[in-house]
């Protein structure tokens, strides 16, 4: 075809003709890719490893655990801290040491402060023994003051958080009975704005998220959200734990894409599903439940679905009881992961 001079000048301006419709393609600014997380939390990783366990990769090939999973296609690596644990492990130290292996991995990073000298969950939010006495404002003082600590060493130490949980699956609060969020909704809020202030004090960059398990159950987000943006709070990301059966992963599925949806109409966060699980034995349904899960979260009104993670996949033979991780008796991953790559 022979161009006249607009159509050459078109051409040269635009980038040429559509072969297919003659239609002008008109040049544009390349869309960003969104970075989407899909970690998991390994926190009981160097407790493990002392124990002289070993990780496979599905060939038999002997494999350094974050480099396995970075290898099946997981990005991102999430941590617990404990304020004063009585075995060490996911002290400050022991979460550094775990951090800087996962960024000379590439991988990014998730803090998740428990304030707490062990596991804190709904059921249990123990202050630390050190700060059993203290008042409330005392106690802001000291998230405060621990949460800035850890984050400075990590930050010395090359890392830099990409995510920060304010507390753990803190459905009724933090810190008991002081910060009960169902007695002392307040006092809540003063936790967490402690905790959020000390994060973005030391790392401006860093998303402050605040975490409720039962990613389902939209009237117990409502509450917990609403209360704290009623005492002042603000937060860069929703959390969410979803731990489903073999026979119900659908539903709560669906019911979780209805809540997350409802979390960004209502607040505007980003969303994660921080910690997610199934019986080890039951890879197959678990790698649809997770196949699905990262769909549907990629598909969460206005790109606002950020990451998915497993909670401690590592964990085989039975390791402290635990039998919802996503590696055989052997040491291999099994087929759940897949769904990660």
């Amino acid at each position: 075809m022979k161009l006249n001079t607009v159509s050459f000048l078109l051409v040269m301006l635009f980038g040429g003709f559509s072969c297919k419709d003659s239609t002008p393609v008109t040049p544009g600014i390349p869309t960003p890719t969104m970075f989407f997380a899909k970690g998991a939390d390994v926190s009981w990783l160097t407790e493990m490893e002392s124990t002289g366990i070993k990780f496979y990769s599905s060939t038999g090939t002997q494999t350094e655990c974050m480099q396995l999973l970075k290898n099946l296609g997981m990005n991102s690596i999430r941590l617990r801290v404990w304020v004063n644990p009585a075995a060490g492990w996911n002290n400050t130290a022991d979460v550094v040491a775990k951090a800087v292996r996962a960024k000379a991995l590439g991988m990014k990073v998730m803090i998740d402060f428990h304030y707490s000298d062990t596991w804190a969950d709904p059921g249990h939010q123990t202050k630390p023994a050190a700060w059993a006495a203290q008042d409330v404002a005392t106690l802001q003082t000291s998230v405060h003051t621990h949460t800035l600590a850890v984050m400075n060493v990590l930050l010395s130490n090359g890392v830099t958080p990409d995510w920060v949980q304010v507390g753990n699956e803190t459905n009724d609060g933090m810190l008991w009975p002081e910060g009960k969020a169902s007695t002392n909704m307040a006092n809540y809020a003063k936790f967490f704005i402690a905790g959020y202030n000390a994060v973005k004090t030391a790392s401006p960059t860093s998303k402050v998220m605040v975490h409720v398990s039962n990613g389902y159950d939209n009237a117990l987000f409502r509450w917990n959200l609403d209360g704290l943006k009623a005492n002042g709070a603000v937060w860069d990301v929703i959390g969410m734990s979803l731990y489903p059966s073999t026979a119900n992963w659908g539903t709560l599925n669906s019911q979780c894409l209805t809540n997350m949806n409802d979390m960004v109409a209502r607040y505007g966060s980003e969303i994660m599903i921080c910690e997610v699980g199934m019986s080890w034995d039951q890879a197959a349904t678990c790698n649809s439940f997770i196949t699905d899960l990262i769909a549907k979260v990629k598909s969460v009104n206005n790109n606002k679905g950020v990451g998915v993670f497993y909670w401690e996949p590592e964990a085989h033979n039975n390791w402290q009881g635990y039998t919802l991780g996503a590696f055989d008796n052997s040491g291999k991953p099994t087929l759940a992961l897949n769904a990660f790559n």
